[in-house]
């Protein structure tokens, strides 16, 4: 039996890729073992399937200013031992590592053990924590054409992202009845991301009478952001989050407004979703998510507006010039290259791992 360590932590968006690995991983007799922090979400993700779980310590390289810096530097040299010391006993034939800042003493541990590891990169430019990983890579996957030149010759591989499997058999049915719509309007489902985005909840909200004439809309808009005086409005559903139903949710849409983060734009691309991404402005973030974005709309498979951008009238005409131009995005996300995320990342762990 084949044994592959698992690692990826602090974001939600490190770890269900993982998951859509583990059925084709038991499928093939893998033992699986998993490395993230000691109380991080992955822990809290992982646990739930009966992987074994290991916890390491863990610090976050910042190139910013922070008292942290002072002592996350121990953690982290504690933690590359802690993961040392793992690798050795568990004799891992692969390592698989989402990235984040937990992977990186396990892809440093697993090169000096001379265990090939392969690693996966969501975003158009990889982070912090995989480029220091990227020396120690056999093999290095991502979900844009445009990350293979920021990646060293030989390595790269355009896998794109795995994806759950479940998403893929929801029953629209169950969403109609567990929602109170009706068959006779088309869905948009609006996703702010797991901590729900002001910015996307109040444009959505503004433009809602007119929407609502032609749309029903469900609205995922984030912990503590439901809008009590909303609450009654026929057509219109909100939920801090979905977990059980989401596959019959998007079984049952036919646009998504959502955030760019890279795992769920791939879950929309899988899904053949037209979207309209709002990705989250540059001030707040490394800029990540606006490559993605334009990567997406590059391609085909997305309109892009910024935060910068929105008001009423611009996104009232997004919506409806993509719903009417509807199929031609789902035939582009149809054709595209990347829809065999899955097997194609099986296949590079096969060719790797050792034995």
């Amino acid at each position: 039996m084949k044994r592959i360590i698992l690692t990826g932590g602090g974001t939600a968006g490190h770890v269900t890729p993982n998951i859509a690995l583990l059925p084709r991983l038991k499928e093939l007799n893998y033992d699986i073992h998993y490395i993230g922090s000691y109380n991080g979400i992955e822990k809290e993700l992982i646990e739930q399937f009966g992987i074994p779980y290991h916890g390491i310590s863990t610090g976050k390289l910042r190139r910013y200013f922070s008292v942290q810096n002072f002592t996350d530097p121990f953690r982290v040299i504690k933690g590359l031992g802690e993961a040392k010391k793992l690798v050795k006993i568990l004799h891992p034939d692969v390592i698989f590592s989402k990235g984040g800042f937990v992977s990186v003493p396990v892809v440093l541990a697993g090169k000096s053990r001379h265990v090939p590891t392969i690693i996966h990169e969501s975003d158009m430019t990889p982070g912090l924590a995989n480029k220091i990983s990227m020396p120690s890579a056999s093999k290095i996957c991502c979900n844009f054409p445009e990350t293979i030149e920021h990646l060293p010759a030989g390595k790269a591989v355009l896998t794109g992202s795995p994806i759950r499997q479940e998403l893929l058999s929801g029953d629209k049915y169950k969403a109609l009845e567990f929602l109170h719509f009706t068959q006779d309007k088309p869905v948009i489902m609006v996703v702010g991301g797991s901590l729900g985005s002001v910015a996307v909840n109040d444009a959505v909200r503004s433009v809602l009478p007119e929407l609502l004439q032609s749309f029903q809309i469900v609205h995922l808009c984030g912990k503590g952001k439901i809008d009590e005086s909303l609450k009654d409005l026929e057509g219109y559903a909100q939920f801090e989050y979905i977990k059980d139903e989401l596959k019959d949710l998007f079984a049952l849409t036919d646009l998504v407004i959502s955030r760019a983060g890279a795992n769920a734009i791939c879950e929309l691309l899988a899904l053949h979703k037209p979207n309209l991404l709002i990705p989250l402005s540059a001030n707040a973030s490394r800029g990540d998510q606006i490559l993605n974005a334009r990567s997406f709309e590059r391609q085909g498979y997305s309109v892009v507006l910024e935060e910068e951008e929105l008001n009423h009238d611009v996104l009232l005409k997004a919506i409806t010039d993509l719903y009417q131009n509807r199929e031609t995005y789902i035939q582009t996300m149809k054709n595209s290259p990347q829809q065999n995320s899955i097997d194609t990342i099986i296949d590079l762990i096969e060719s790797v791992a050792r034995h």
